[in-house]
Parts: C-alpha cells; structure tokens; sequence
C-alpha cells in the first residue's frame, strides 16, 4: 500500500489484521474491512460502501471472460489498453 493515496481501504475479511488497519490509517485512509467473526473487539465499518466493492470485482470477472485479456496476448502496453476499453464498452452497451 506504500504510495498509495484514497479515502477509503475495501478489502474483504482476509485483510482484517491491526498491522492493515494501521497502515491505512497512517496512510490518511479508512479502512472499510468487515472485522473476523474470532475478533474479541468488533470494528465498525461502512456496509453500503463496502457494497459497492462487489461492482468493482465483477467488473474485472467480465475483463477476464474474455480470452485476450485474460492471457494478454497483446505485445505492446496501448494494444492491451485498447482491447480493455473496447471490452468495457461492450459491458456498458450491455448494461444500457
């Protein structure tokens, strides 16, 4: 996370140690992981912004479902980075 800048830190409940949250907080971000069901102390945290974490990791399931970028067969940087706008595009127009 070193260099990193956000508000906020989403991360699932694998990421819920005191060294994670520290460093976030350090880092000038919250730290919006939900607390392990063995933690003694309970940790607040945003559950509606915490949803939204699950847009993001099916945004990248739908990236992935399509061959050429999942295996990168693009040689150069801007080749890949225009077959990932062109899929995200794809997904837009099917959401619309």
């Amino acid at each position: 996370m070193e260099g990193l800048t956000a508000e906020h830190l989403l991360a699932d409940r694998g990421y819920d140690s005191d060294a994670i949250i520290e460093q976030s907080a350090r880092q000038g971000m919250q730290a919006q992981i939900p607390p392990r069901k063995n933690r003694m102390k309970q940790r607040p945290y945003d559950r509606d912004l915490y949803r939204l974490r699950h847009l993001v990791e099916n945004a990248f399931l739908h990236l992935k479902r399509w061959r050429g970028i999942a295996t990168r067969y693009a040689k150069c940087t801007s080749s890949f980075l225009a077959a990932v706008h062109v899929r995200c595009i794809a997904l837009w127009c099917n959401i619309l």
